[in-house]
């Protein structure tokens, strides 16, 4: 399903749902910037749920390229909004050859949508190490607030003066009113 097309400086720009050949394309893609690590399975993961019916993955296409990816998951089961209700954007990211485009907000705009056919809600969480640090701007300019539990390390509150480690497992949720 296509969800956007429109040309961003003159090349086009489709977001449309993620397929299983989206996976290896991003990971490679992720390698290639640098993240070593990077592995297709969280993207088959994500297909999977998309056909499950848990969440709305999406890929957004600059030209014929894969540019950037965004899940929607209607109901999530984990963290600060677990089992109220609220869609949560989960795992979105622009590669960085394609950043500075206006991808990310097409992709963020496009998952807002898709959340408030559920919800007058949407949250997300997003990591506190620098490598956060334009997410975590971006979130604030569109109207994201922390949601007032604290941070989170590992799926857990971390509890005050507690150890934890600044890696992708600590993080803040933030939720917007969408309506």
């Amino acid at each position: 399903m296509i969800y956007y097309s429109k040309k961003l400086d003159n090349t086009k720009v489709i977001v449309r749902n993620m397929e299983l050949s989206d996976a290896q394309i991003i990971a490679d893609a992720e390698v290639a910037q640098g993240w070593i690590n990077a592995t297709p399975d969280k993207y088959i993961m994500r297909v999977e749920h998309q056909a499950q019916g848990k969440s709305v993955a999406l890929v957004a296409e600059y030209g014929s390229d894969v540019a950037g990816y965004i899940n929607v998951y209607t109901n999530p089961d984990g963290g600060a909004f677990a089992g109220r209700g609220f869609p949560e954007i989960v795992d979105f990211g622009v590669l960085e050859k394609y950043r500075n485009r206006g991808i990310g907000t097409v992709l963020m705009n496009t998952a807002e949508q898709i959340a408030a056919s559920f919800s007058d809600t949407v949250c997300l969480g997003v990591g506190l190490h620098s490598g956060y640090g334009a997410a975590q701007r971006m979130y604030i300019k569109r109207g994201y607030i922390p949601d007032g539990s604290g941070v989170w390390y590992n799926d857990s509150v971390c509890k005050p003066y507690s150890n934890c480690c600044n890696d992708d497992g600590l993080i803040l949720y933030l939720s917007k009113k969408l309506r």
